[in-house]
């Protein structure tokens, strides 16, 4: 095949191809007398599976599983897989707790609040696991914007401050980047904050279902791709 007729059959560009094959994730084309490059199978199922894994596990993990099928022992390329389902693995357990956590954290009355019922920065990080450091970034980002002391200036951070807050810490351990935080937390406050930040880790679900899928298809090509490299041997 020429570079084109890889580049078609794997979508990508014929750059991407020359790409690929210069990062290694292409074994090395034959050349002709003239210089042109030729692929073969080994290259095209190679580019199908980085184009896969990529989608599953990011272009930078994708590139060394596939290298290391070219390059390393069969069980070495496999465990780069194997370690990219488990990450998969440890979000989808993350996002089940940060959903009932949510869930119970969102449902907690407030009442009788006073003034000594509020929680300094160093009392509530030690309370969520966090560094101080963590509290006062969110703080900068508009996340949980703690009172201020009108005397000392110190954060003092209100009951519902703080349920937000855990909210918040759930939601980061589930992944979810500071930016759509930003935009969902003056929702926590209102009477559908529950079923936004539901929809919110709705969203996050679906994207690992489509990262699992997309490692499952990688697996497929992976598997094809060490089968031409078990005839080649």
């Amino acid at each position: 095949m020429r570079t084109v007729d890889v580049a078609r059959c794997a979508g990508y560009s014929v750059q991407q191809i020359r790409n690929l094959e210069r990062d290694g994730v292409l074994p090395p084309a034959t050349r002709t007398a003239a210089g042109y490059r030729t692929y073969g199978e080994v290259h095209l199922q190679s580019a199908l599976a980085y184009r896969a894994l990529a989608a599953g596990a990011g272009p930078t993990e994708a590139k060394k599983i596939v290298r290391a099928v070219h390059q390393l022992p069969v069980a070495q390329a496999l465990a780069l897989l194997d370690a990219a389902h488990a990450r998969l693995d440890t979000e989808r357990t993350e996002l089940s707790r940060a959903r009932e956590a949510a869930r119970a954290i969102a449902g907690e009355p407030i009442v009788d609040v006073s003034a000594a019922d509020s929680m300094g920065v160093s009392e509530l990080a030690t309370a969520l696991g966090v560094r101080p450091s963590t509290l006062r970034h969110w703080d900068a980002e508009g996340l949980v914007v703690p009172d201020r002391d009108p005397v000392r200036g110190t954060r003092r951070y209100t009951p519902t401050q703080v349920r937000t807050a855990r909210i918040v810490h759930q939601l980061r351990k589930a992944g979810y980047r500071i930016a759509p935080l930003r935009a969902l937390v003056p929702e926590l406050g209102r009477a559908r904050r529950l079923e936004d930040v539901a929809s919110a880790l709705a969203t996050r679900d679906a994207g690992i279902a489509a990262r699992s899928r997309a490692l499952l298809d990688g697996a497929a090509a992976l598997s094809a791709l060490l089968s031409l490299r078990g005839r080649a041997a």
